[in-house]
Formats: C-alpha cells, sequence, structure tokens
C-alpha cells in the first residue's frame, strides 16, 4: 500500500489518507482519461481545463489545491518522468511541468492508490501534497472495451478501442499487455462570440464589400483535436524461489491541433499578400513519450530487496501554421518551431525487514538508495519562426510604415539563445521505521537525505501515529516536511508567444507579444530573478477513522501545509517605458512584455477531507453502494516578492489564481446498484465558487456553484459481453459566461470562462461496449 513499504498494510489500517479506485469503479465511467478519471472519483482533486499556446495539450491534476507537479506519480512504485512541456499560458497551472497521466491507458490499470498526505521523506522531491500509485494489470485472460460519444453539440467526437491481455508463464509469473488508440475531434465554443470588428482596410475612405461576407466565428476555444496511442506492458518472471526479474513500461504517440486568437486582415501582424483574409495560428504537438523499468527482487538472509532501473523520455515537437510578419510576404506559412525533450532516468535499491526486538511485534524497517539522472533539452526552430525581420509596409499599403511583430505569430519558434541541454545529477538515501507499540498503537518514523548536483542537499523527515482506543473507531496524524526540487523546464526554459493581456489605459483584453525569461537570463536578473531553490513544506494532519457497522465506513481528515519558497511565474511586466529600455540595452526585442520564474512567495493551505460509504443490501431487488466524499480547501499568501521597477511581480491575478481560481469546496454522491445483469451508476459532483481575477478588480469574472451529474447504466448481455449507455454531465451545464471586455473585445477569442474546473464542453453522450476472453 502506498505510503508503506510493508506489505502487511491495508487501507483500513493505514496511518495516513489513501484512496484506493479500482478497475470495476473506473469502469463505469464515460471518461477515459487516467487523470479525469481521479478527479471524478476524489474530491480534494481538480483538473485544470484552462490553457493557451502548448498548455492545451496537457491538463494537470491537482490534489488539496495544489500544483500538479507537487504531487508526486508512481508507475508500479516507480518515479513516473514528467512532461518536457512547461505551461506558460495555463492560469491555474502556470510554471508547472507535471507528469502526463493521459499517457498511461486506462484498460492497462488493476487499481490507482492516492496518498492525501505528504510523502517526501519515504518517495522524495514532489510529493508535498500526495502521492499517486498506478499500479498496472497483472492478471490472465483477456479484455476489450469500444467506446463512441460525443458532446450535445455533436463535436468532440470521440473512438476509443483498446485490448487487454495477460499470459500466465509456466506458473512462474506473467505478462500483461494493453494497447488503446483513440481519437476526438474539435470541441468549438466559440460560436456564440461573434467578430465584430473592421476586418480590412477602407477602400477610397468606404468599407470593403468583403465585410458583408466574412466569416465572423473566428474564435474557437474549447478542447484540441486529437489523437492518441499508448500501449503498456508489465511482466515478472521467478528465475529461482528467491530472484524474481520484472519490468513494466508505457510507450504513446500523440497528436494534438488547437486553434490560436484570429488575427483580422488589416492587423500589423498579418500581411494580406500571404493571408488576404486574415488567420487563425493552429498550432501541432506531436508528443513522443515511453518509460520502461527493469528490475529483479527477492530475499536474502531474511532481507527483501528490490534493484530497479527505470529510464523515461517526454517529447514534444512544435509545428504552426502561422506568420513571422516581419518578413513581408517572404513568410513562409508552416513552421517548425522547435523540440522540447525530458529524460529522467532513475535507479533504486530497497531493502527492509522484520527485527525483533522483544517488542509488542517485530519492527519494520526498511531502508534505500535512489540516483537520479535528469536532462532537459531545447531544440531550436527553423529560422523564420523566431527572426525578426527588418520588412516595413511600403506607402499605399495597410500598415505602411509600421514596425512589425518578429517570429511566428502565436507561438514563436525556439531561437538558437534559448536552445540548449541543461543536466543534473541526485542522490538520495532513506529509513523508514514502522513499530506496533501495543495491540492497539502503533507509530511510524521516516528520514531522507538528497544532494542534488544544482543545488545542493536537503533533508525531509515523517513521524505518523494511528490510535485505536475502541474496536473499528481509531485516531491517525502525521507531521512531514517535504521539498520539491525546481524542474530544469523552470530554470532553463525560454519562449516568446503572443498572448490576451490588459494594457493600460485600455480595460480590454487585446494581443500583445511576451517573452519568457529563465532566471539566468541578464533582463530577468536586472528585474530581481535569483537561481531557483526548492520549495520546502511542513505539512500537519490528524484525523479519525470509523466503521461503526460492517457496511459503513467513514473517515475525516483535517491538515495544514506550509509551503516556503514556493516557485511561481510573475506576473507579465510591461509593456512600459522602464521595460522597454532595459531589454534595448541588452540587445533584447523592446516591443514586448516579459515574466519569468521566482521563488515567489510563501504560502499556507488548510483543508478537511471526508469520504464515507455505505452498502445495501435488498436482496432480490439488488443492492447500493452509496459514497458521499467531500473536500474544504482554503490557499493563502504568507508573504510575497516585493515590487520591481514599479511592478507587483505577483499581482493579484497571480495571487487569486492560487487564493480563489479553484474551487474552495467539492462533493460527491454516488449510488451505484446492481440487480442481476443491470447496473445503474450514478455520481452528482458540486463544484463551489471561484474566481478569475484580472488586474482591474471591475473585471474580474466569477463561475458560480455548479452541479454535474453523471449516469451510467450497463446490461450484462453474456457471461463475457457487457454493454453500457451514459453521460457525463448529463444536464449539459455550462460554466459562466465571460464579460465582453473580457473576451477581447471586436476580435474575441473566448466565451465561456475556461477557468471551470469541469471544462466548458458541456455534455458528454457515450456507449461503451465491453467483452472478455
Amino acid at each position: 500500500m502506498t505510503g508503506t513499504r510493508s506489505t502487511a498494510r491495508t487501507v483500513t489500517t493505514s496511518l495516513a489518507p489513501i484512496d484506493v479506485l479500482s478497475a470495476s469503479v473506473m469502469e463505469k465511467s464515460g471518461k477515459i482519461s487516467t487523470r479525469d478519471l481521479i478527479s471524478t472519483l476524489i474530491p480534494s482533486a481538480n483538473t485544470s481545463n484552462s490553457g493557451a499556446g502548448a498548455s492545451f495539450a496537457v491538463k494537470t491534476l491537482s490534489i488539496r489545491g495544489l500544483a500538479g507537479d507537487q504531487t508526486l506519480v508512481l508507475v508500479n512504485g516507480k518515479r513516473r518522468h514528467n512532461t518536457s512541456i512547461l505551461f506558460v499560458n495555463g492560469t491555474t497551472q502556470n510554471g508547472q511541468s507535471p507528469p502526463d497521466l493521459d499517457l498511461i491507458p486506462s484498460q492497462g490499470i488493476e487499481h490507482i492508490e492516492v496518498l492525501r498526505d505528504g510523502a517526501s521523506a519515504q518517495y522524495g522531491s514532489d510529493a508535498l501534497a500526495g502521492v499517486v500509485n498506478i499500479i498496472l494489470k497483472s492478471g490472465e485472460g483477456g479484455s476489450a472495451q469500444i467506446m463512441t460519444g460525443a458532446t450535445g453539440k455533436g463535436d468532440g467526437a470521440t473512438l476509443q478501442g483498446s485490448i487487454n491481455y495477460g499470459w500466465k508463464l509456466a506458473d512462474k509469473g506473467f505478462l500483461n499487455f494493453t494497447f488503446d488508440a483513440q481519437t476526438t475531434t474539435l470541441i468549438d465554443r466559440g460560436k456564440q462570440s461573434i467578430n465584430t470588428a473592421v476586418l480590412y482596410p477602407l477602400i477610397n475612405g468606404q468599407p470593403d464589400p468583403r465585410e458583408l461576407t466574412a466569416d465572423r466565428h473566428t474564435a474557437h476555444p474549447g478542447a484540441p483535436a486529437s489523437q492518441l496511442y499508448v500501449a503498456s506492458f508489465n511482466g515478472e518472471y521467478a528465475v529461482s524461489d528467491a530472484v524474481k526479474l520484472y519490468s513494466f513500461g508505457t510507450i504513446s504517440r500523440r497528436y494534438s491541433a488547437a486553434w490560436l486568437t484570429y488575427r483580422i486582415p488589416s492587423a500589423a501582424n498579418n500581411n494580406m499578400a500571404v493571408y488576404p483574409n486574415g488567420y487563425s495560428p493552429r498550432l501541432f504537438l506531436h508528443d513522443r513519450d515511453f518509460q520502461v523499468a527493469l528490475g529483479a527482487k527477492g530475499q536474502v538472509a531474511g532481507f527483501n530487496w528490490d534493484l530497479s532501473t527505470t529510464p523515461g523520455q517526454n517529447e514534444n515537437v512544435f509545428d504552426t501554421n502561422s506568420l513571422n510578419a516581419s518578413l513581408g510576404p517572404a513568410s513562409p506559412s508552416y513552421f517548425y518551431a522547435g523540440t522540447l525533450r525530458f529524460n529522467e532516468w532513475t535507479t533504486n535499491l530497497d531493502v527492509n525487514r522484520e527485527f525483533n526486538l522483544g517488542l509488542f511485534s517485530p519492527m519494520f524497517v526498511a531502508a534505500g538508495l535512489e540516483y537520479r539522472r535528469d536532462q532537459f533539452e531545447i531544440v531550436a526552430g527553423q529560422p523564420e519562426s523566431y527572426l525578426i525581420g527588418t520588412y516595413v509596409a511600403p506607402v499605399g499599403q495597410p500598415n505602411a510604415g509600421v514596425v512589425t511583430q518578429g517570429g511566428s505569430q502565436g507561438v514563436s519558434g525556439f531561437s538558437p539563445f534559448a536552445a540548449g541541454r541543461f543536466k543534473r545529477q541526485n542522490q538520495s538515501a532513506y529509513i523508514d521505521i514502522e513499530q506496533k507499540l501495543t495491540s492497539n498503537l502503533e507509530v511510524s518514523v521516516a528520514g531522507r537525505y538528497e544532494h542534488y548536483s544544482d543545488f545542493g542537499d536537503t533533508e525531509t523527515y515523517k513521524v505518523s501515529g494511528r490510535w485505536e482506543p475502541i474496536e473499528n473507531y481509531a485516531l491517525r496524524g502525521t507531521i512531514s516536511t517535504g521539498f520539491r526540487a525546481p524542474s530544469l523546464q523552470q530554470e532553463h526554459y525560454g519562449s516568446s508567444s503572443t498572448i490576451g493581456v490588459v494594457l493600460p489605459p485600455s480595460t480590454v483584453t487585446q494581443l500583445y507579444p511576451v517573452q519568457l525569461l529563465p532566471p539566468d537570463n541578464p533582463a530577468a536578473a536586472a528585474l530581481g530573478a535569483k537561481p531557483l531553490q526548492p520549495e520546502k513544506s511542513q505539512t500537519y494532519s490528524i484525523g479519525v477513522v470509523a466503521r461503526p457497522t460492517a457496511n459503513l465506513n467513514l473517515t475525516l481528515d483535517l491538515y495544514e501545509i506550509k509551503i516556503k519558497n514556493r516557485i511561481l511565474q510573475t506576473a507579465v511586466l510591461g509593456p512600459s517605458v522602464t521595460i522597454s529600455n532595459l531589454l534595448r540595452n541588452l540587445g533584447l526585442n523592446p516591443q514586448q512584455a516579459v515574466f519569468f520564474y521566482a521563488n515567489a512567495a510563501d504560502t499556507t493551505t488548510r483543508g478537511v477531507d471526508f469520504v464515507g460509504d455505505y452498502r445495501s443490501d435488498f436482496g432480490e431487488w439488488g443492492e447500493v453502494h452509496w459514497t458521499v466524499s467531500a473536500n474544504y480547501n482554503e490557499n493563502k499568501f504568507d508573504r510575497i516578492i516585493p515590487p520591481a521597477f514599479g511592478f507587483n511581480l505577483i499581482d493579484r491575478v497571480r495571487q487569486g489564481d492560487f487564493t480563489v481560481g479553484q474551487p474552495k469546496d467539492k462533493e460527491i454522491f454516488s449510488a451505484d446498484y446492481t440487480r442481476g445483469r443491470f447496473e445503474a451508476t450514478v455520481r452528482i459532483t458540486r463544484y463551489g465558487k471561484l474566481i478569475q481575477r484580472s488586474t482591474n478588480p471591475l473585471l474580474d469574472e466569477t463561475i458560480s456553484p455548479a452541479g454535474l451529474a453523471d449516469v451510467d447504466l450497463s446490461y450484462q448481455v453474456t457471461p463475457k459481453l457487457r454493454v453500457a449507455i451514459g453521460a457525463n454531465n448529463i444536464t449539459n451545464v455550462y460554466p459562466d459566461v465571460v464579460q465582453p471586455a473580457n473576451r477581447g473585445g471586436a476580435n474575441p477569442f473566448t466565451y465561456f470562462n475556461q477557468y471551470s474546473p469541469y471544462g466548458i464542453a458541456g455534455g458528454f453522450y457515450y456507449l461503451k461496449l465491453n467483452a472478455e476472453f
């Protein structure tokens, strides 16, 4: 069980709160994403559905209101590598590079264990909010699934097929294989946003006749079209009575395409010789990912040992249909913008055994060593994707004499200045001791030392206890410290893009070029950036576990998480005369705004988790499994980095993303009814209010509380065949509509509020067929 290395521990006797999501529970949903399955079933987990640019392709999972990369992801107990993408325009997930859970096929998962407690002392960096441990299937026999569905608007059409098969290897082991393929069409929720801008230059002082026939549906917010192919395997073989060899892994390919903001024909970032009717840049991401674990485990002299090595890589290739207006009519319309690549190779040695010291029960001791090597690489795009040309439109042409923006519009290519290969190494050692002191009292103590080649040493600890004064009623609690090393992406990533910002004195969101500066960039240093240091946390939790009857289980856990030196993305700084002069003096383009990453704040998170489940048996009328779960969470700032050059580095927008940009409360009620061959699952999820802050308080947006209902109805046609129909968000609930000023003005790029934790797609309705063989 996650949270302990003892094989004797169960969920009901755990010293910390753990959720276990079985394959059967996950199948009763129209969700096919591993990330969405977790956020659907666990109230303290939320998915961020907002983002622009490269942030559209990978969504994050937040636990207890913290960042996606503050939750450690394991597969079969081994660390999962992170995505190569750094979220730059991702609103609430800005600055994160978490593992991409969608690249693990849900049909290959036996169950998922979610530890809702800090665990850096046990597992290392990133486990501030908790740990997600994905256990792959190891059984014999086969199963297949086909699912098709679409949104209530008819878009987002999804076709998914998967097959899983397991073999028994001569009574000495197993081999289990899963392949999953899925395709989803574009979800477009921009049809309500009508472009009212004057698109074309005037002709002799009169409107161009094309204004009357132009397509005014130019905004395409929603979700990208995508194709995903992913496979997993899990195997084990006993070479002797004392030694077993094992291996598992995943490999995937994903192709995503999304529209960016429309550029009108007469805009300075267009050239009508290339795009006479304007254009919406289109970004294509080609994602390639793999992870393979090789290991051996066994027993010697009373010790259990496990030696493994796990290389993994995530690569994203960027292509875009766009324009480099500074190259004039000679600009290409298709660009290779560059490649991001992240490699992680982890090697572990773990040992454990019990020692009889004359105490109430034997002492369980686990210890281990870990070596990890990380590498992040930025490969430059083709020159036209990042060059700043010298083209100026001649007299008589639209925008005559105007200096145009360089680089491909939407997402500019990575330049040789930003490109590079960045490495670091990490060595660590841990010890974990568990002892039952009496029949109803047990404690656990863990400690870990780590050394990083780029910022030095860190130590963490964890103390846990569980006391059961009355049978089936227990108290549990933990005190722990944790840390998260700054990612190589946060330390070295640099990029340019065009995003929506509010440029004073205007109060309307509009497009403007911005550049992300690595912390060691001279311009960032001049603005106050320093080399990034690890985030460090202190976590306290206390909980109650009760089982009043054989059919009723209740848990209530309170927690506080204090994080120092939290790494945040600053506000957009500029445009201003000061920023422009600073950039010009350093040889950078002065016609842009900038931002960077910094250890910018100390924060405190407090909350409570509740989980209750009950089983009702109605005899021949069937049985019902009832579940009620809830989370309440509050975030606040204890310290914020001071202003620089008249700018608040962490402005009210960035503060709001953390304090009010996610629901403070989330409740889930579900009922799973079974009678004979028929099964029905109804799940109602309520999301509390959240606020999207603006630099202007009058333009703040509120997403009202909302309740969503999911329904899954299935029938076992034969012992080997089951058919299901269902809906996610069956009543087709949408989030609030944003104010006109926040839609982008006359040339809008949004309509529904994309901070919504349940997305802006509305209902999804599906048909699913499951077979066993």
